[in-house]
């Protein structure tokens, strides 16, 4: 019986882990991982007292599709606006509410407009796989 209880314990604990977004540490350090690694940046702009921030954290983002994706082939970025996080002075003007999601070449260039509000976890899932084959597609190590 005890055994029994371990091996659930261990799968939860496993499975938890799993479903969690590698966050880069700030914007600088995440940006040089992904000219260093050539992949595409996720770059989030929250607060915590936002509820659609909170309700994005909570789903879309504890999903496993989600979550393995981000991890595989992106670099993912978030700032905090009600802690000063580094924010680029030209993202923070032109993301009007939060969250804003951002989809980034190495360069910090935005490959498309922000993604505004919360997103379902399948409908955000798709979203990856487009700028992922766009930057796949797109990218050439240097320049886009």
């Amino acid at each position: 019986m005890r055994k029994i209880f371990y091996i659930t314990l261990l799968l939860i604990a496993t499975s938890l882990v799993a479903s969690e977004v590698k966050w880069a540490k700030d914007y600088q350090t995440g940006m040089k991982q992904a000219l260093k690694e050539s992949k595409p940046v996720m770059f989030i702009i929250s607060r915590d007292t936002c509820k659609y921030c909170v309700l994005l954290d909570d789903t879309t983002l504890k999903d496993t599709n989600v979550t393995s994706k981000l991890n595989s082939d992106f670099i993912s970025i978030r700032s905090w606006t009600n802690e000063g996080d580094y924010i680029p002075r030209a993202i923070r003007q032109n993301t009007p509410g939060l969250p804003g999601i951002w989809f980034l070449y190495p360069d910090g260039t935005p490959m498309y407009r922000p993604l505004l509000g919360y997103v379902k976890s399948d409908k955000f899932y798709e979203a990856l796989n487009v700028v992922s084959k766009s930057f796949k597609k797109n990218y050439k190590k240097g320049a886009k």
